[in-house]
């Protein structure tokens, strides 16, 4: 398991992006975690979003959401070198 964990609601709209493949490629360090409800149902409805270590993150996009969650990853990551 990684340092930086992501939590990911099937649900949500993210999960049109293979999240689990692209993070977990580009960040050996992040372990993304798909799961039925994080119980944030009104963002989940609005939005992508994903929470990384427990930090919210959403976008108007799939693709944007992954770009913020990319920076907050590096962010999280930057806190251990």
């Amino acid at each position: 398991m990684g340092i930086v964990v992501i939590d990911v609601c099937d649900g949500n709209a993210i999960t049109t992006l293979d999240i689990e493949e692209i993070l977990e490629t580009e960040f050996p360090e992040v372990s993304v975690v798909v799961g039925e409800c994080l119980t944030h149902c009104s963002l989940c409805r609005a939005r992508p979003y994903a929470l990384v270590n427990g930090i919210k993150v959403h976008g108007r996009t799939p693709e944007a959401c992954l770009d913020n969650i990319r920076n907050t990853v590096q962010k999280e990551l930057a806190a251990f070198e």
